[in-house]
């Protein structure tokens, strides 16, 4: 084969591998292939693993948000021994903890060798009251457990209803306590009613027999 019959070829060669490469990196990107990138996910030393961390807000909640929030995590513990989360904050907010009976906690114990969600039906939940936070961005959330070891991490926000209506999280968000409903102020002037059987006023009495002759 002459040189400039293999310079061609060499250069044809060139040409399609870099055509390839060109085609896989348009091809495989997460934009390309609408691929979102997993929820954040942390490790603290070789045994405990926080996987899905998501700060979910109230329904209908978009752009720039302050309201309440739930933080939805499932934590992991391949220990031996039980490990206690005792505090979550976001954004600086701290949470408070209930069990899924929904009495306070003052923490959550993971048990050794198993895993506690976080957030959702029949679980314990992580609610803040009031959290300031861009729906659809990520707000800073760290996790801090009895041995004052910390997991700092960026969480994904998304409102109940779920990231662009498909109900992701449905039913993770925080609910609106119910208020109780205010007495009613008595009628000025208005006296109330004395217990017991008293006679009605205007009611006629029994006359008295009448004399014997």
């Amino acid at each position: 084969m002459s040189r400039s019959l293999r310079r061609g070829s060499i250069a044809a060669i060139a040409a399609i591998a870099i055509a390839s490469l060109s085609s896989c990196a348009a091809g495989n990107t997460p934009d390309t292939l609408q691929i979102k990138p997993d929820n954040a996910a942390a490790t603290l030393g070789t045994n405990i693993r926080l996987n899905n961390i998501v700060v979910v807000t109230e329904e209908g909640a978009a752009g720039d948000h302050t309201g309440a929030a739930n933080v939805v995590v499932n934590i992991a513990n391949s220990a031996d021994t039980a490990t206690e989360l005792q505090s979550v904050t976001v954004g600086g907010a701290a949470a408070t903890f209930k069990d899924a009976a929904g009495a306070p906690l003052s923490s959550i114990v993971v048990p050794a060798g198993g895993s506690v969600v976080i957030g959702g039906q029949d679980n314990p939940s992580a609610y803040v009251a009031s959290a300031t936070v861009h729906v659809g961005g990520f707000v800073p959330t760290v996790f801090t457990f009895k041995d004052g070891q910390k997991v700092e991490t960026q969480a994904g926000v998304s409102p109940d209803s779920g990231e662009h209506g498909r109900g992701l999280y449905k039913g993770f968000g925080p609910t609106s306590s119910p208020t109780a409903t205010p007495s009613k102020s008595a009628t000025p002037g208005a006296t109330a009613p004395a217990t017991g059987a008293a006679t009605p006023t205007g009611t006629a009495t029994t006359p008295a027999a009448p004399a014997a002759h």
